[in-house]
């Protein structure tokens, strides 16, 4: 099944490949499944250490993380593709088939779920937020996911049912040639897509912790539910025709589309990114502002010119003086006129 030859007619008919699936280095085999995680794992890492100030974090917090999340992960993705595909590892003489994870068989889910399990058990005892950490490791998942991907293409596997769409995949069996749909391509674009939509959000519109992890479960899941219905090696929940993967991506769809919406509407205090403006503390001083606004304009005036209102004050006592003086001559005229 390995050395199946491969084509892909939209770059012509004649254009059949048939790579190895490992290289050979001083008489031991490197597969091509582990080069290309170690690949995507390495430039996953290094981007989140590029980035991490951004999201409040250390690099000494990244690595941290790395040393016990990736190991943890990676055992994680292979116990959830082997509990749900007993077959071929539970039995006499196939229980080796379990360590076995260079031939493949890494389920995303089930390292997933592990990894965040590991990240909240570290961040809660460093004291760190862990959903920043998600944030950015979520970024690293999709470098990850788009560059592991091809390892699949080199094991011929993670492919899809008989199609005759454009860029469908050629496997040339002995007997004769079937085309597929390349499932491994169409998620390996879907990432790379997803990666370049959530690395622009959390550099200009990044609101809240935990906004990118969220939203990084969401684009998956959604592309990853139509993906999967066209595989031909899904796993299943028991002896029911339920796509395991299928079921969990709407899950994760659904639930992030709804945490958004309502988040991004009244963002709470807790998941508020340091420095960021309340909402409704803006909406009350711009209501202060408008009381202020509607001052009258004397009492402004009095205010900016103190010394125009001495002077007022000063002519109205002079004209109370005259006044009063006024008044005295004309007594004095009257008296004078009694005598």
């Amino acid at each position: 099944m390995n050395t199946i030859p491969i084509s892909f007619p939209v770059f012509g008919e004649e254009a059949i490949i048939n790579p190895s699936t490992h290289i050979t280095v001083f008489g031991k085999n490197i597969y091509w499944y582990g080069i290309l995680i170690a690949i995507g794992f390495i430039l996953a890492v290094v981007y989140a250490l590029r980035r991490c100030k951004e999201f409040g974090l250390t690099q000494d917090n990244i690595l941290d993380n790395l040393l016990i999340a990736t190991p943890v992960g990676i055992i994680g993705a292979r116990l959830y593709y082997v509990i749900f595909n007993p077959a071929d590892y539970f039995g006499p003489g196939k229980w080796g088939n379990i360590v076995k994870i260079w031939e493949g068989g890494l389920a995303i889910y089930g390292g997933l779920i592990a990894t965040v399990l590991a990240v909240f058990l570290i961040c809660r005892r460093k004291k760190i937020s862990m959903l920043c950490m998600m944030d950015v490791v979520s970024l690293g998942f999709l470098i990850g996911q788009c560059i592991g991907r091809w390892g699949n293409f080199f094991n011929r596997e993670a492919y899809g049912a008989e199609t005759d769409v454009f860029c469908r995949m050629g496997l040339h069996y002995p007997g004769g040639t079937i085309y597929v749909h390349p499932t491994f391509l169409y998620e390996s674009l879907w990432n790379l897509l997803g990666f370049v939509i959530l690395h622009f959000v959390s550099k200009k519109h990044r609101r809240f912790k935990g906004q990118i992890f969220v939203s990084y479960l969401g684009w998956y899941g959604l592309g990853r539910y139509f993906i999967e219905s066209l595989r031909t090696d899904s796993l299943y929940l028991g002896s029911t025709d339920i796509r395991v993967s299928q079921l969990l991506a709407a899950v994760c769809f659904g639930v992030s589309v709804i945490f958004l919406l309502a988040t991004l509407r009244s963002i709470p205090q807790k998941l508020r990114l340091a420095g960021a403006q309340d909402p409704d503390a803006d909406a009350t001083e711009a209501g202060v502002t408008e009381e202020q606004d509607a001052v009258s304009p004397a009492a402004e005036t009095a205010e900016e010119d103190p010394d125009s209102t001495e002077e007022n004050a000063d002519d109205s006592a002079d004209e109370d003086k005259d006044k009063e003086t006024d008044k005295e001559d004309g007594n004095e005229h009257q008296e004078t006129g009694s005598q």
